[in-house]
């Protein structure tokens, strides 16, 4: 939320600031456009009013331009009159006291187009061929239009300043209006992020108003009840169906601990009957690891969280995974500086705990090749890290990046049955008691998980 407010906020503020922009640039080059029109138009009547004199003197001679220059009226800054005659040659000039010097290129210019203007150059340049009485004079004025620049000097410093304060404004406003347009969307959001998949009976208040964001709240609403009927149907099928496979899986060991003991049976019969006494033993675990996760939700599980002894788990789940694997050791290890003050307790649900280890157990007897597993804890002021080492081939790189997804189950398990989904439910398991699991091997036979519970 807080990135669209900022795009579209930026996206609204760069429009205003480009159309400012464009407004004020229009602004200042038509004024400069006035401006030089309009002194241009002041040339025009200066050089008129030259043309009328000569006109009325009835002969240009050295006396008339004390008259002339007495008599001239909107004299300009810096103003400059030089006339030539026929032949191109000077006959008046008001600059004073220095040598008087002309682009003749101008005057053979004047020849063809009669009238040039020159604002580029200070100062600028206004200059005529007039035919008076017959005669032909070449007049040229020049002046600075000071007043005009001083005007247009002030109206771009103006413009600027106007222009940055006006970026300010909108890009302060813009953002600040955008936030109350979107305030509505941002508690939605907020009302949102409430509703996890397992808080999906809580409903979003909806206003009144038939706005996009009262559509949008309802149509949210009807999304999450539909949510809500599947992932309930989901639970409390997975909770009937582990129930309802749990109670004749119980019968089926016993009956078949019974026949062990019952008659007397070859070797083969005896190996047959215990590894089928294996698959009901995997599929009983599987199956009561379901039927526990099914009671217990992410969002709610500290609610019920007991303080667990971590060894006591351990060996409560090495002792369940040993009647069925009786070859498998554990060599059970705490750090030695831990072993004093040794806490070893967490926060937790010990039933769900039991399934971690009973899992990795179960793994390191599967598959490992010599029967045993090591346990190592090590107890900090931040963390409790417990390293479980059994021996046996390494997993590939490949299967360690798909290690704990569901249903994945590595190469050396071919010969092994399985459903795939213990280390998954390790790991769901281990998030909710927000811990984690990593697997690395070390040597060439030495498989380790670590798992790191915060303290």
């Amino acid at each position: 939320m807080r990135s669209l407010k900022r795009k579209i906020a930026l996206n609204l503020s760069i429009a205003f600031s480009l159309l400012f922009g464009i407004v004020m640039s229009v602004i200042y080059i038509s004024f400069n456009s006035f401006r030089r029109e309009e002194f241009k138009e002041r040339f025009v009547k200066r050089l008129d009013f030259t043309t009328s004199f000569i006109s009325q003197s009835g002969g240009f001679n050295e006396k008339d331009p004390i008259v002339f220059s007495e008599t001239a009226d909107n004299i300009m800054l810096n103003e400059n009159i030089i006339i030539f005659d026929a032949n191109k040659q000077l006959l008046y000039s008001t600059v004073k006291d220095q040598n008087v010097s002309w682009d003749k290129s101008l005057l053979d210019r004047l020849d063809l187009q009669k009238t040039i203007y020159t604002e580029d150059t200070k100062p600028e340049i206004y200059a005529a061929l007039r035919n008076v009485q017959g005669k032909n004079y070449y007049i040229i004025t020049s002046a600075m239009d000071a007043s005009g620049q001083s005007k247009l000097a002030y109206l771009k410093y103006l413009l600027i300043f106007s222009y940055l304060l006006s970026i300010a404004l909108i890009w302060f406003f813009s953002y600040y209006i955008i936030g109350k347009f979107l305030q509505p969307l941002e508690k939605l959001k907020k009302e949102i992020s409430e509703v996890t998949a397992h808080k999906l009976t809580t409903q979003i208040p909806v206003k009144a108003s038939n706005d996009e964001i009262g559509v949008l709240a309802q149509s949210f609403n009807t999304m999450i009840v539909r949510l809500n009927d599947v992932f309930q149907s989901q639970k409390d099928f997975t909770a009937s169906a582990s129930h309802e496979i749990r109670t004749p899986l119980t019968r089926m060991a016993f009956q078949l601990e019974n026949l062990k003991k019952s008659e007397q049976h070859s070797p083969k019969t005896l190996s047959v009957l215990s590894q089928i006494s294996k698959e009901i033993y995997q599929l009983s675990d599987l199956t009561n690891s379901l039927l526990v996760l099914t009671k217990f939700d992410k969002e709610n599980i500290q609610t019920i969280y007991d303080e667990v002894r971590i060894d006591e788990v351990i060996f409560d789940a090495y002792g369940k995974v040993e009647k069925n694997f009786p070859n498998l050791k554990m060599d059970f290890q705490i750090s030695e500086h831990n072993m004093e003050n040794a806490q070893l307790t967490i926060q937790g649900v010990k039933s769900l705990l039991e399934i971690v280890f009973i899992n990795l157990f179960k793994n390191a007897a599967l598959y490992g090749d010599n029967d045993r597993v090591d346990v190592a804890i090590d107890e900090s002021s931040s963390a409790l890290t417990i390293n479980i080492l059994s021996f046996g081939d390494l997993i590939s790189a490949d299967e360690q990046n798909r290690l704990f997804d569901p249903f994945m189950r590595g190469s050396n398990s071919h010969k092994i049955s399985g459903s795939g989904l213990g280390l998954k439910i390790v790991k769901r398991i281990l998030e909710y008691h927000k811990a984690t699991i990593t697997y690395h091997g070390a040597s060439t036979n030495q498989n380790i998980f670590t798992i790191i519970f915060p303290v």
